[in-house]
Order: C-alpha cells, then sequence, then structure tokens
C-alpha cells in the first residue's frame, strides 16, 4: 500500500451489530478503511467510539435511530464528534410516535452534520456472499454523497449518487409494506400475473406517498424504490417477504415474526402509512388491505376479492 493509499484510509463507525450493518462493515472493510461496529453491547460507549470517525453509519431498526441520533447530538455538544463526520442512515422505516422518517430525524438533531441516506436492492445475506449488488448514496449535499460513494464501491457493489434522499428513503421503506403483500400473494400460489399486477401498482402507491414527502417522482423508478421493490418481492430472503408468506400458509401475524430473524419494518410501517394516508387523503389500497390483514380485520380471501372488485378506472 502506497503513502497516498495510506492518505486515503478513513475511519469508519458503524452502529448496529445485525446482518445489514455487518455487510455495510464488510463492504467499507474491503476497501481497506478502519472499521468497528458499535452495539449497547460494545464495551466503550457511542460518543468514545465515533470520535475519530470520518463517517458513522447507522444500520439499526426505526425504533433506535432516535437514541443513537440524541447520543450523537450530546457527543457534538462535547465536542466529540468530528465537524466533517458525515451520518450515514441505512434504515427503513417511520417512526410511529412523530411518522417521520429516519434522515428527518437525523435532520432534527445533527442539522449542521452532513447526511447521507443508503438505500437499494441490498439483500445483506447475498452482500456477506460476495454476489454482485448496486446502492443509491443520497444527499443534498454531493460532496458528502460522493464520499460515501467511494468508501463503499468495489467490484462487486456498484454505488451510485441521487440528490434526492427523502426519496431514496421512502422506496426502501415503502416497498416493506408491499413486500408482505406479494409474500401472500405467493403463500396463496396467485401465479405470476397476480404478482406482476401487484408489484405494478404498487409503485403508484408508493410515488403517491412519496411526492406528499416531497419527493422526487423519478427517484422511485430507479435502484432505491422499483430495484429494491423486485428485490424484496422476488426473495424469500426478505423479512417482509416471510411475513405474508407465512400468513399465507395459515400462520398467525405474532407467529410469522416470531418465525423472522430479524425485524420485519413492514408491520410498523403499515400502521404509520395508514394515519398518514387518511389524514392526507392518499390513495393506497394495496397498502390499506395489508394493514386491514394485519390487523385482523379481513382475511387473505377477502383481500384479494376487495382488490379485484375495485371500481375500473384508467391505469395512472
Amino acid at each position: 500500500m502506497t503513502s497516498a493509499d495510506l492518505k486515503n484510509i478513513k475511519n469508519i463507525t458503524v452502529v448496529g451489530a445485525g446482518a445489514w450493518g455487518k455487510a455495510l462493515a464488510n463492504l467499507v472493510q474491503t476497501n481497506h478503511h478502519q472499521v468497528q461496529i458499535w452495539s449497547r453491547q460494545s464495551p466503550q460507549t457511542l460518543a468514545e467510539a465515533v470520535s475519530h470517525s470520518d463517517a458513522i453509519i447507522s444500520a439499526v431498526s426505526i425504533k433506535g435511530v432516535r437514541a443513537i441520533a440524541e447520543q450523537l447530538q450530546l457527543a457534538q455538544q462535547n465536542n466529540q464528534l468530528l465537524p466533517h463526520a458525515v451520518i450515514v442512515s441505512a434504515t427503513k422505516g417511520l417512526e410511529p410516535t412523530t411518522r417521520q422518517t429516519p434522515s428527518q430525524i437525523w435532520r432534527s438533531l445533527l442539522p449542521e452534520h452532513p447526511l447521507v441516506v443508503l438505500s437499494g436492492p441490498n439483500l445483506s445475506a447475498e452482500i456477506m456472499a460476495g454476489k454482485p449488488a448496486a446502492t443509491v448514496v443520497a444527499s443534498t449535499e454531493a460532496a458528502a454523497a460522493q464520499f460515501i460513494q467511494n468508501i463503499f464501491a468495489s467490484r462487486n457493489f456498484r454505488v451510485y449518487t441521487n440528490s434526492d434522499p427523502i426519496g431514496v428513503e421512502l422506496g426502501g421503506t415503502l416497498k416493506n409494506v408491499i413486500a408482505i403483500a406479494v409474500g401472500a400473494c405467493d403463500g396463496l400460489h396467485l401465479g405470476t400475473n397476480a404478482k406482476s399486477a401487484l408489484i405494478t401498482r404498487s409503485l403508484i402507491e408508493i410515488i403517491r406517498v412519496g411526492v406528499y414527502f416531497g419527493a422526487q417522482p423519478e427517484t422511485f423508478w430507479g435502484l432505491s424504490g422499483l430495484g429494491d421493490l423486485l428485490a424484496t418481492c422476488s426473495s424469500n430472503l426478505s423479512r417482509n417477504y416471510q411475513v405474508g408468506y407465512a400468513i399465507a400458509q395459515g400462520k398467525s401475524l405474532e407467529e410469522a415474526i416470531a418465525q423472522v430473524q430479524g425485524t420485519a419494518e413492514g408491520v410498523n410501517t403499515a400502521n404509520v402509512l395508514m394515519e398518514i394516508s387518511d389524514r392526507e387523503k392518499i390513495v393506497v389500497p394495496i397498502s390499506r388491505y395489508v394493514y386491514r390483514l394485519l390487523k385482523g380485520e379481513i382475511n387473505l380471501q377477502q383481500a384479494v376479492e376487495g382488490l379485484m372488485e375495485r371500481d375500473l378506472k384508467p391505469e395512472n
């Protein structure tokens, strides 16, 4: 390694020791950066862990984001964060109490630090196995996005930049609700035609919600929207897909969740999404049927019949 290479080595901290956090750490380590993973079980405090970090990658579930952000806010106030440290949000979900996205939480608590959202069709098991994949890193600050692009990009992991962080983030969040529907569709063996129609019409719903949040519609046709939707709805590695499939096999929601390793964020997201869509009058029929199914208000047969019997209309 040359002296120039040594100068380009960055200190990176990944917060979250789950499968996703480990996959992200492995990608950064592939490029010879100094990487550490921090979790609540770590011997040092979070402030100590990030004190020399050029980038802090948050890979915790949505329920843990605010607590981590508050700890880092305190670290900043105590001058324990590098001024240039980039915050990378790799979480998919909506906070139940505030209905905020992870990046909105980060922005509210650490507004002075560059913020980048990372999302795409990225199943962690495939990434850990060294299979090729691509992702999107999005920020309103181009330099921050390019910095994160460079620390992640490798021969097996292609990274694109984007200037629409909320759109990139919502593509990864809202598709989890749809993955439950598609898992149920496959569990009922409804066929390829039904599955294709379900995925395509679901993307229209995702765009409607994204536009409400201020996202650019075209973002959802990219890797972090359509790409992530296809990956999550096509693989039994997806936890949300597994939940839907298990329900179709006669399992209760509680049983379906219990057999999944990790968090199926789509269950919580469906609840928050319904609150937003009801308040803002956003039409999301597929997501609504998923919500009603998860709440036990209808069964799968009623959900299928309800979607098929909706009023005829133009495709738009």
